[in-house]
């Protein structure tokens, strides 16, 4: 696949949360230079749990593969309803953490590379939280395609993510492409990396999502977070 964002800036983005593991759960928490004060880490904390909440009652059942698995603030909820799942990361630090929080036989580890990686078979249930922004716009569609033929038809699917700001322009200035998706985050040792990120329209999104092959409904929270929930098309 032809896409504008290089090979450098994909191999930088698995180095940034490979060395960011050791911190990472602090910006769910609300911590060190992630505290923004009572009111708005009130406001944080209201609206993940409003996404915990919809995640629990989807009840994602059976066997449940989970893209970008990360520490595993996602996999303890997911383990709470799934028979069994697959946690797929690109970075050992990140599985490693994620193992030792959720200390659960139900759950087994895969190390690779998910621009590259794909299943010897399909799931009940598929979820990935904060990796759909990291996915090159270019790519989304046949990410998306990818996630269908993952799972069984009638099979659950949920994601979350950052949302687009309230004030922020739905479209990108023309001409901007590599700039309004490329960008660069600082680690608490001062190292920079450069890595993919793209905020996604809920409209355009649900409609992307439906041609890729599922029935689903695209969220949001007031100010942090997008998510989607749905099934397979049979």
């Amino acid at each position: 696949m032809n896409t504008s964002v290089s090979a450098r800036t994909l191999q930088a983005m698995k180095a940034y949360y490979q060395a960011r593991a050791g911190e990472y759960d602090e910006s769910y928490s609300r911590q060190g230079r992630y505290d923004q004060g009572p009111e708005r880490n009130a406001r944080w904390f209201a609206e993940l749990n409003e996404v915990f909440t919809v995640l629990d009652a989807f009840q994602l059942k059976g066997e449940v593969l989970e893209l970008a698995a990360g520490t595993g603030t996602w996999t303890q909820h997911l383990v709470r309803t799934a028979s069994t799942v697959t946690a797929v990361d690109a970075s050992p630090q990140m599985l490693a953490i994620n193992r030792a929080k959720v200390a659960s036989p139900c759950v087994s580890y895969v190390l690779a590379d998910l621009f590259s990686w794909h299943p010897e078979r399909v799931y009940d249930a598929i979820f990935f939280g904060f990796w759909l922004s990291h996915v090159p716009r270019e790519w989304l569609d046949d990410f998306l395609r990818s996630c269908v033929a993952m799972l069984h038809p009638g099979g659950k699917v949920f994601f979350v993510d950052n949302r687009r700001p309230p004030d922020a322009p739905v479209t990108p200035p023309q001409g901007t492409e590599q700039a309004s998706q490329v960008v660069v985050r600082t680690l608490q040792d001062g190292c920079r990396f450069e890595i993919v990120k793209n905020l996604y329209d809920v409209t355009d999104l649900a409609a992307r999502c439906a041609c890729a092959g599922f029935d689903l409904l695209v969220c949001q929270t007031p100010t942090h977070f997008l998510y989607g929930s749905g099934t397979r098309r049979r």
